[in-house]
């Protein structure tokens, strides 16, 4: 169990160099994200990695309700992030339930770089800020070619860094959790008979 406290020390310090980075770089090109937007949380398609959500599966072991969540991430068939508070009807306005500790996808996410087919820098850049900013973002995709933009991949390889098995697949983030959840349940069943 210590092992996996001692990796998710780490990657909450990675996380938040990586958060501090992409808003840097959002906030330099003035590509703002809408307050109070949700949007990129409802979105069906977002993954991470088993890595990503051990952070979170262990705060909600030390909470005492990693079971209780486990159950509910089971019964969840609501579209997005199970821990995305709506707070307007179309549910397109909101917060993140568990802001501190989200994966690295949730920092990333707004304006990173990616390398397209031929290996060219491109701008992986949400809808809305597109709509919001539309200066901002063509000035920024022009400038692709002189200023590198985080690029995600750099990101992801240092957290595969901390521990590849639990990195290697990135999966929906709902699978994510249920089996960082299921990973620290594990642990800590075989920890108490160590004692």
């Amino acid at each position: 169990m210590q092992q996996l406290r001692d990796t998710a020390s780490q990657l909450m310090i990675l996380n938040d160099e990586i958060a501090q980075t992409y808003s840097r770089y959002q906030n330099d090109r003035k590509l703002f994200c809408r307050s109070g937007c949700g949007q990129c949380c409802l979105h069906p398609g977002i993954e991470a990695s088993v890595l990503e959500m051990l952070p979170l599966a262990l705060h909600l072991y030390d909470q005492g309700i990693a079971e209780s969540t486990l159950e509910a991430l089971q019964q969840h068939t609501a579209e997005g992030c199970f821990f995305y508070q709506a707070s307007s009807d179309d549910r397109k306005s909101g917060q993140c339930g568990v802001y501190p500790y989200r994966p690295a996808v949730c920092r990333m996410f707004g304006a990173a770089g990616y390398s397209g087919r031929s290996g060219e820098v491109l701008l992986s850049i949400c809808k809305v800020i597109r709509a919001d900013e539309p200066e901002a973002v063509i000035a920024t995709e022009q400038s692709l070619h002189s200023e590198t933009p985080p690029m995600m991949r750099h990101h992801k390889a240092q957290i595969a860094r901390l521990d590849y098995e639990l990195s290697k697949e990135n999966m929906p983030i709902k699978q994510a959790t249920l089996a960082a959840l299921e990973k620290v349940l594990t642990k800590a069943y075989y920890a108490a008979f160590a004692e």
